[in-house]
Parts: C-alpha cells; sequence; structure tokens
C-alpha cells in the first residue's frame, strides 16, 4: 500500500514538474547566448531598417548584399505592395525544434498582417533564412485547401480524358489500314489486265505476219515472179 501511494505521489510530482517546465516565461531562456530581448530587438530593427530603406540603398544590397538580404528586401517589398504600409509590432514568438530556433515576429500592416521570421542554427546562432508571409485565417486557409483540391481534381480528369482520346485514335489506326489495303486489292486486277492486252497485240501482230507471206507468195505464183520483187507493206481488212 505504501509503495503505491509513493508511485502516485511520484506521479505527481513528475506532472507538476511538467507543469512548471511547459509555463517557462520564454523571456527569461537563454538561447546559447542570445535573450528573448535580443532576438525581438533584432526582428523589429530588420523592419525599422526595412521602411527607411531608400531606392538607392535597395539597389545597393541587391547587388551586393547576399542572397539572404536580396530575398528578403523583395520580400518586405512585395508585402508593402499587396498588403499596404506597417502599421505596429504584434506578437513575437521564439520556437526551439531541434537544430533550429524561429524568432517570429507578427507586423500590422494597412490589410492584412505579415509574420517575419529569422530561422538560426541553434549550434552557432547563423541566419539561414529570413521569411515574410502573410497570416491568414481559417476560413481562407480551409478555401486555398478546397481550391488546390478542385485543381488538382479538374488536372487528373484531364489527362484521364486525353489518355482515352488517345486510346480511341488508337482503335482507329487498324480500321484505316484495312481500308487502305481494300483500295490496293481493288485497284491490283486493273493493273493486271495490261500484259493481256500486250500479248493480244503480239499475237495480231504474228498472224498479220503470216498472211502477208500468204499473201506475197500468192502473187508471186500468179505473176511467175520471186517475192524478192515487190513488198506487201499494209493490210486493210473489212
Amino acid at each position: 500500500m505504501k509503495k503505491k501511494i509513493f508511485l502516485i505521489a511520484a506521479m505527481c510530482f513528475m506532472l507538476l514538474g511538467l507543469a512548471a517546465c511547459s509555463q517557462t516565461d520564454p523571456a527569461s531562456v537563454d538561447y546559447n547566448g542570445y535573450s528573448y530581448e535580443d532576438l525581438k530587438s533584432n526582428c523589429q530593427g530588420t523592419v525599422q531598417t526595412l521602411m527607411y530603406l531608400g531606392e538607392e540603398d535597395k539597389a545597393y544590397y541587391l547587388q551586393s548584399g547576399g542572397d539572404a538580404i536580396a530575398n528578403l528586401i523583395n520580400r518586405w517589398d512585395e508585402a508593402v505592395a499587396e498588403y499596404g504600409s506597417f502599421v505596429d509590432f504584434g506578437d513575437f514568438v521564439v520556437t526551439k525544434s531541434g537544430k533550429t530556433l524561429t524568432a517570429a515576429q507578427t507586423l500590422k500592416m494597412e490589410r492584412r498582417d505579415v509574420i517575419l521570421t529569422y530561422v538560426y542554427t541553434y549550434h552557432s546562432m547563423q541566419v539561414e533564412d529570413i521569411t515574410v508571409d502573410a497570416v491568414y485565417s481559417i476560413g481562407e486557409k480551409m478555401s486555398k485547401a478546397l481550391m488546390n483540391t478542385i485543381m488538382g481534381i479538374v488536372v487528373v480528369f484531364g489527362v484521364l480524358i486525353i489518355i482515352c482520346l488517345l486510346i480511341f485514335c488508337f482503335n482507329i489506326f487498324p480500321y484505316l489500314e484495312k481500308k487502305k489495303a481494300g483500295k490496293t486489292a481493288a485497284a491490283a486486277p486493273a493493273q493486271d489486265t495490261a500484259p493481256a492486252h500486250i500479248e493480244v497485240r503480239e499475237e495480231r501482230q504474228t498472224d498479220d505476219g503470216e498472211l502477208i507471206a500468204v499473201i506475197a507468195a500468192a502473187i508471186a505464183a500468179a505473176e511467175g515472179t520471186s517475192t524478192d520483187g515487190f513488198v506487201v507493206r499494209s493490210i486493210r481488212r473489212r
């Protein structure tokens, strides 16, 4: 019985300890040498710098400031163009996940809130990326998800329709081949009649030669001469 009471008490102390850890004030935590206020000041200072950055300074940083700074300037300009000018600072949240630390500052713009996020490598606190993203409501997120689903379904059915049309075309090809083969077979007998005409002409020429020889012999006998003295040039049939 005492062991059971001891185990229950130990479990209660563990739960209380976990609850106390989960309620730790993030402002009192040391983030590998950086305090909560340091990270917050860095985000807010970045916003103030971007607000008062002139066109010449932007052009300079875009050319020689590195990819991270160039991406940050472009994203900030896009956010201002789409959501309006900066109005005020909102919530600031620091999150550590594994080897990554993120510091997210909410910015209240004229038409929509955006979040400026610094992504650090925790063990060195080097900046991996800086993003500027719009804040969407749950309804807007659901609407976007629904649109993406509809687009995916439309694309799938479109591909299926194209595949069906291709299969139908493959069924037409054998029909066209059979039709072509039938035309070739029909044209073949007409071509075969040509040699027969040639043979008939050759036979007629042979018969005419024999007839000419007989006529020439008859004329020579009637005249009492030989066939060398005349030539039969043509025969007219009636």
